[in-house]
């Protein structure tokens, strides 16, 4: 455990020790402290304004109390970070407890003060009292403006803040129906970041927020800071989530299955290369000692169905393409970063890939779902649509992928059958890739047992679909080759021509091979399954 390290503990919003973090380092953390170099080296530049938006759950507000106890000048956090990652870096002895730092939690203000139009007057007065406070030989001049008090303390000491705004966009959330509010807010803001006083009174600024800043018009309203979102994150794509080498670590720790920690949290794409675990979920389940949804506690399932529900051409054969494990192109530029304003099917999406429902491919240009925990929340969000047809197919998946694995062809063709119909007023069932489509939707329950593979390289071409067991499973793989209007032998000859895929010769002793053909001129599917 870590003692209390604090000096003293003056201010609401300034002066406030580090006490947040040291409670943070006396539990279980993953040291996260490298991203202080990168901030370090904003400081007192043209990129001193940062902001990371990631949805909740990322690890923001720990960051936020992090970055707080090592700038803050009024106490010794020396101890809490000797041992972190940030201690071997080049400056770290610059920066560390050298500035004044001001926090500002916005929630706690949407949440005590909701409704009230005179929020933003609220936020200001309330931080210039406390600040002011802490500088009683300063002479303020008559004026009820934060930044004007601010500037006098900067003037007066010669010292910069470090200022932290946690949750900033939480007033964009919380007072999407009174503009004025926001526009209010907005000239806050813009006051204090974007004038030619800014660089007088601060060595640096951070924000959080779900969302990136938002557009006004076709200009950011504050385009001078530098942003590290879900879409484009920059130097800091580990700073939030886990990594597959930390997660591992984790599980080796606890003894649990590193498999389950993926099947269930890994899966976002942040940046070009990086893979992430969401931190909440687990961490949770290291303290549960088992595998869940964790969403219920920080979202909710009918915000995905609000949006999937909206009626944009395209929108729900994409929603219906990622249910069945693919991705999806979508244009994030557009968005204009404001949850009242989607105006199409790539709105929809940029919303959920910031939100955490799913995530991005930068290399691609393209979002899919990504991992169990998630493909449940839009599952939840399916159930409470008029989506009958999905909902219909997924109750019948589970029943398609027994009868696969007992070899009842004729079982598994008309269940195919059946899902044709159900989604031929959804897709255009016109070629092999509309057959892949619902062959995938018809197997969504198979998740629960396999990582689903769409167009897996092997020998010679690409297998349609390849199911491979989750660790510490006994069902068999199951190699599924799809023909649209030839005969079902030549899909089975198929997949033996072009040699098993190197992800499945470990399972030759307990292989499926599913060939499915569907016939267009008598609107018929039919299935052969032999063992490999």
């Amino acid at each position: 455990m870590y003692p209390n390290l604090i000096r003293t503990i003056m201010g609401r919003f300034i002066n406030r020790g580090n006490a947040d973090f040291e409670y943070v380092r006396n539990s279980e953390y993953v040291d996260k402290s490298a991203m202080i170099q990168v901030i370090n080296s904003t400081l007192r530049t043209e990129n001193f304004c940062t902001c990371v938006s990631r949805g909740r759950r990322f690890g923001k507000s720990i960051a936020a109390k992090m970055l707080y106890a090592y700038y803050d000048k009024f106490c010794d956090s020396r101890q809490l970070f000797e041992d972190l990652a940030i201690a071997k870096m080049p400056s770290f002895e610059e920066n560390l407890n050298k500035y004044p730092v001001i926090y500002l939690d916005v929630t706690k203000f949407t949440t005590d003060y909701k409704n009230d139009k005179n929020i933003v007057k609220i936020i200001q007065k309330e931080l210039r009292q406390d600040i002011c406070k802490q500088y009683p030989d300063v002479k303020f001049r008559e004026s009820e403006k934060l930044m004007d008090a601010l500037f006098d303390i900067a003037d007066s000491t010669k010292e910069r803040f470090f200022f932290i705004i946690d949750e900033w966009d939480a007033i964009c959330r919380e007072f999407d129906n009174q503009p004025e509010v926001m526009d209010d807010y907005v000239r806050l803001l813009r006051r204090m970041f974007k004038t030619d006083e800014t660089a007088q009174v601060f060595v640096g600024v951070y924000m959080t927020g779900i969302l990136p800043i938002k557009k006004y018009n076709t200009e950011s309203a504050l385009n001078n800071f530098r942003e590290y979102s879900m879409v484009i994150p920059r130097r800091l794509a580990t700073s939030f989530g886990f990594t597959h080498d930390e997660v591992e670590a984790l599980c080796s720790k606890h003894g649990m299955d590193l498999s389950e920690m993926e099947r269930w949290y890994d899966g976002y794409q942040i940046g070009s290369q990086t893979q992430m675990f969401n931190p909440y979920s687990v961490m949770n389940a290291i303290d549960e000692g088992g595998y869940r949804s964790f969403w219920q506690s920080t979202g909710s399932y009918e915000k995905v169905s609000n949006y999937i529900q909206m009626n944009f051409e395209g929108l729900k054969d994409d929603i219906i393409e990622m249910l069945g494990g693919g991705s999806v192109d979508v244009v994030t530029s557009s968005f204009s970063n404001d949850m009242r304003v989607v105006e199409c099917k790539d709105d929809v999406l940029t919303v959920l890939i910031h939100l955490g429902y799913l995530t991005y491919d930068q290399n691609t240009r393209t979002c899919r779902i990504p991992n169990k925990e998630v493909a449940e929340e839009f599952e939840n969000a399916i159930r409470k649509t008029s989506w009958s047809e999905i909902i219909k197919v997924m109750q019948n998946s589970k029943k398609l992928m027994e009868a696969t694995w007992r070899g009842d062809e004729e079982f598994v063709a008309n269940s195919l059958q059946a899902a044709h119909y159900d989604n031929v007023s959804i897709l255009s069932y016109n070629d092999e890739n509309s057959l892949a489509c619902v062959i995938s939707i018809a197997y969504i329950w198979a998740r629960n047992e396999y990582v689903i593979h769409r167009e897996l390289h092997t020998g010679e071409g690409f297998a349609d679909l390849v199911l491979i067991p989750r660790r510490n499973s006994d069902k068999p793989a199951i190699i599924i080759e799809l023909k649209y209007n030839t005969a079902v032998d030549t899909a089975i000859d198929q997949i033996r021509k072009k040699n098993y895929p190197a992800k499945v010769l470990e399972y030759t002793d307990r292989l499926l091979l599913v060939g499915i053909s569907y016939d267009k001129g008598v609107n018929k599917h039919v299935c052969r399954i032999e063992k490999g």
